[in-house]
């Protein structure tokens, strides 16, 4: 025999009534639960963003300390060169002299260009006189790829300035450090090496070329 058929009426509403109970501690438990989900969600959210947010200033702050070091680095960079320019600029207008010639004359910081020859040039120092032109280069550190680039200035300058196309040229590089290979190669190619040793400008044209 089912033994529900021995339950009484007050029995059975106590079943249902514990059973409206259960329901509601689960339902209870269930909504506790998405609150606390919720507020996990909400934390990590809140975490992460500030996460983010300090991420995202570190970088912006990073990116501003690059830049300010490359423009300190741009700056002595600029004043190392003008050191140097000024340095034997200097010296050559006390001392017009070369492979053993008197200059007449020099120009510094020289920019041409000519459209219908498509050229341009720089030249840092010019100094002339009435057969020769000593065209140099200065850097305040000389490099091997300043030595080639220094070697086609010669036929670009006989034609952005043809007055001089008959006279001879030479070439110089002053610096006041070379690196290794650049003083070599200069010398191969014929190419005076100009430095500051102590309080003097020394050349050394032994195996100057004229271009």
């Amino acid at each position: 025999m089912n033994n529900y058929n021995n339950l009484s009426w007050d029995n059975i509403k106590a079943m249902f009534v514990e059973i409206g109970r259960k329901q509601e501690e689960t339902d209870r438990q269930r909504k506790e639960n998405e609150r606390y989900l919720k507020e996990l969600h909400a934390e990590n959210e809140r975490y992460l963003n500030e996460k983010f947010a300090e991420t995202d200033r570190q970088m912006k702050e990073t990116d501003r300390q690059i830049k300010e070091l490359s423009r300190n680095l741009g700056g002595i960079t600029t004043s190392n060169g003008e050191i140097a320019e000024s340095y034997f600029v200097n010296s050559f207008s006390n001392a017009m002299q070369f492979a053993g010639q008197e200059y007449d004359g020099f120009d510094s910081n020289i920019r041409r260009k000519d459209k219908k020859l498509n050229l341009q040039g720089e030249y840092d120092l010019v100094l002339y006189n009435c057969t020769s032109v000593v065209i140099i280069e200065i850097k305040y550190k000389a490099r091997e790829k300043d030595v080639q680039k220094l070697l086609l200035k010669a036929p670009i300058f006989k034609q952005l300035f043809p007055q001089y196309a008959n006279y001879d040229i030479y070439l110089g590089i002053a610096a006041l450090h070379f690196e290794e290979k650049s003083e070599s190669e200069s010398i191969e190619q014929g190419i005076a090496v100009i430095k500051q040793v102590g309080d003097n400008m020394v050349i050394n044209d032994a195996h100057l070329k004229v271009f």
